[in-house]
């Protein structure tokens, strides 16, 4: 009976320890952790006539409702200048994220779903605006840099739709990705992610 006592109380004190290691290496999320991240491009192309520049910058935060679940929202601020045009977009969205496997300790791999609302205005007098609405789905991956910083890499969207309407005329479009091999290294995302 002793032995049965003193196995069962080893085996608790190594699933504690195991666990509160893991807890206090702090790689990963949990309910309740608010997250901040986004994207920051620019670009600029001089062909020797026009020099074009553009540069986008998107915010986003989350907040994580389970272990696994996080909801968030961000914003889309963009701007386009060629010397003659100067085009300006903006955009909200919304997104739900589901962690769903860990490659090791420091890569969390998830699937998001989300929409979003935007406009574009190119700048052109007397020309219309362009709205826009967009649906996908995607998958992407973190990199915990430190218990508190990650690298989002957003891998691609798999299913996606989009409509735009200009003045009176729309046009829609939807795809779906399952080309995992071309589509996943075509237009991959770079980000930062902050965990309060």
């Amino acid at each position: 009976m002793k032995k049965i006592i003193l196995t069962a109380a080893a085996v608790f004190a190594i699933s504690f320890a195991n666990a509160q290691d893991k807890k206090d290496s702090g790689f990963g999320f949990a309910k309740g952790d608010v997250v901040v991240g986004g994207n920051i491009s620019y670009s600029s192309n001089d062909n020797g006539t026009t020099k074009t520049t553009s540069s986008t910058f998107s915010p986003q935060l989350g907040y994580f409702i389970s272990d696994n679940l996080a909801l968030g929202a961000g914003l889309t601020i963009g701007s386009m200048d060629n010397g003659t045009t100067k085009a300006s977009s903006f955009g909200l969205d919304l997104e739900g994220r589901y962690y769903f496997l860990n490659l090791g300790e420091r890569f969390k791999t998830y699937t998001n779903f989300g929409f979003g609302f935007g406009s574009m205005d190119s700048g052109l007098a007397g020309a219309d605006k362009v709205k826009t609405f967009n649906l996908g789905g995607g998958l992407g991956m973190n990199y915990f840099v430190t218990s508190k910083l990650a690298i989002n890499w957003g891998l691609s969207n798999i299913l996606s739709y989009g409509s735009q309407k200009v003045g009176s005329s729309s046009t829609t479009n939807v795809d779906l990705n399952v080309n995992v091999f071309q589509n996943f290294f075509n237009t991959p995302t770079f980000g930062l992610v902050y965990k309060f």
